[in-house]
Order: C-alpha cells, then structure tokens, then sequence
C-alpha cells in the first residue's frame, strides 16, 4: 500500500478554490506499524483537521491536535463537535458502527466538524486506529463535505474508485446545501456499510448504495 510522506504544515490566510476532482484528495491511505495507525503525513494531518484539497502546492492548513475537544467519559464511534446531527441520527449510527464492526471487523468512526474547531489528530489515539479503521471526516470547510482516512486492510478490499464515487455523489456542494449536512453523512455512513459487508472479489464495492428515504427530502 502506498504511504505519504511527512511533512509540516502552514496556516493558509485565505480559503482556496477548490477543485471539483476527489479522486486524489479525498481519501487517505494510512500505514500501520505494530498496530498503530502512521497518522504523521501531511496529507493525513490535513484530512484529520478537516481539509480536502485541491493540490498540496495550493492549499495547506494547519494542522490540529486538541484532545480537549474529545468527549468525556466512554469512548465513543460517533464524535459531532459542529452539531450537524440530531440526537436520534447519531445513536442511528453508532448503532449501524457497532452492528457493522460485530459483522465484518470493519472499524468505522466518524468525526462531523467545522474546521479549526476539531479534535483533529486526537483522534488517532483516542479511537486508536488501526488497519481496520476508516475514519471518516465530515467537514464543509470546502467544497466537497466528505473525507476519509482508510487503513491497510480496507485499501485491500475496497477499490479507490468506490471512495471517489461515494465523495461526487454524496460529498459535492450542491448535494449538502440542498439536503443539509446530516444527510450528506447518513447517506456516506449508509453507503459504506453496504460496501464493507460485500464478499470480497473483483465486483466489491462496485457501486454507491443510497438511502432511497432522503432521495426526495
């Protein structure tokens, strides 16, 4: 699998065009090393505090490691410091989370956010994140709201092709400002459960499953 290079990160002064493309920007693939997740890239850095960028030469933004944004208490699979779903949605996910890790092994966590106000690279150790993990990253800072960060073992089964597809469809401006945010994430976190419990094989993940209940919303 491939890895991204480390490097530092700047503050931008100025939100930067956005490129319509995700097919590069995003998604992530992270390197485990004994069981830790090598969250330490730029790239990595960037999707974490809730960037998606056009090119790394055009846009770079700090990067944000804030544990105190983390909840108190139990870890949980569902962390919404932008407050873009409602009570009932989020228990929906963490249940479909919990029901989707006990079938498959599969370890989905979502992080809902508004740039720079996240728990940005605090996340790595507080989901501890491994080859099992997707972290997904929800954040309308730019123009796509949908970014994900995928271990080895899941960069294994899942082509590139699905993450782009699930982003253009679910993730582009249009499609959040018209249904709302919530509706972006409930159709991503539905769509990847779908996909993680396919066989594995050539036609895995071939296609993007939508919630036919917020079609019409």
């Amino acid at each position: 699998m491939r890895s991204v290079a480390f490097q530092p990160i700047q503050r931008q002064s100025a939100r930067p065009s956005v490129a319509r493309s995700t097919r590069s920007t995003s998604v992530t693939r992270v390197q485990a090393s004994k069981g830790n997740v090598n969250f330490g890239s730029a790239l990595a850095a960037t999707v974490l505090a809730g960037s998606l960028l056009a090119s790394s030469a055009s846009a770079k933004l700090e990067g944000v490691n804030r544990p105190d944004l983390l909840p108190s208490g139990d870890v949980v699979t569902v962390i919404d410091v932008a407050g873009f779903l409602t009570p009932s949605e989020e228990a929906r996910i963490k249940l479909r989370i919990k029901n989707l890790e006990a079938d498959t092994g599969f370890r989905l966590r979502l992080l809902a956010q508004s740039y720079p106000e996240t728990p940005g690279l605090a996340v790595r150790d507080y989901w501890k994140v491994d080859d099992q993990s997707v972290v997904f990253v929800a954040d309308p800072t730019f123009a796509n709201i949908l970014n994900f960060n995928v271990g080895g073992n899941v960069d294994l089964e899942v082509p590139q092709s699905f993450w782009s597809r699930l982003s253009g469809k679910f993730g582009n401006k249009f499609y959040w400002q018209e249904k709302g945010e919530a509706a972006s994430i409930l159709q991503a976190v539905n769509a990847i459960d779908a996909c993680l419990r396919e066989e594995p094989g050539r036609f895995k993940c071939n296609s993007v499953q939508e919630d036919l209940q917020y079609v019409d919303n």
